[in-house]
């Protein structure tokens, strides 16, 4: 029971740790090179994150400059930052690639909360799809004769406390996301 119970919590925690590299590629006021962490580029026939064909330096708030370590990859990361739902249009001066994002609008701003909230709600039902595997394991243990009624709702009570604390972390993560998002 233990057993099932820390892997649901190790479980859990990938997918708070998933949840916030999704709410790190939101972009709140600042450029950073986290957003670019989900874009991929065709690079010799494979599909490739842009983070392994090229550095990314920020110069000022708003432009960040991305030299691809090889430069027959230019053109196909600037195609993959182009089609992305960045809202940028990157310019290839033949050595780099220059991305200026436009300041935020309140509109804009309310997109990226709805965006946020999604994100959030998908880590949610993560944490409680693992909840429900967790649960089934116990209720067969249960079944098999492998351990009591007693433990099973004992652990039941861990798992929910965990689930509890994992979806707490999330709604956190969210609410200073919307308050990154709406700080002007």
């Amino acid at each position: 029971m233990n057993e099932t119970l820390n892997e649901a919590d190790q479980k859990m925690s990938k997918s708070v740790e998933a949840t916030r590299e999704e709410f790190a590629a939101i972009r709140a006021g600042r450029a950073n090179p986290a957003m670019f962490s989900k874009l991929v580029a065709e690079y010799y026939g494979t599909p490739t994150p842009i983070q392994q064909l090229a550095s990314f330096s920020s110069q000022d708030a708003r432009t960040i400059i991305v030299t691809p370590y090889d430069m027959g990859a230019l053109d196909a990361i600037e195609k993959s930052i182009r089609d992305s739902d960045l809202g940028v249009n990157p310019s290839n001066d033949g050595k780099s690639i220059r991305c200026s994002f436009p300041e935020l609008t309140e509109e804009r701003r309310k997109e990226y909360i709805k965006v946020a909230k999604g994100k959030a709600e998908d880590g949610r039902v993560s944490v409680r799809n693992i909840r429900r595997n967790a649960k089934q394991t116990l209720d067969k243990l249960e079944k098999d004769g492998e351990v009591g009624k007693d433990d099973v709702t004992g652990a039941e009570k861990r798992l929910d406390g965990l689930t509890k604390k994992h979806t707490d972390e999330i709604d956190e993560m969210l609410k200073h996301k919307e308050a990154e998002l709406l700080e002007v």
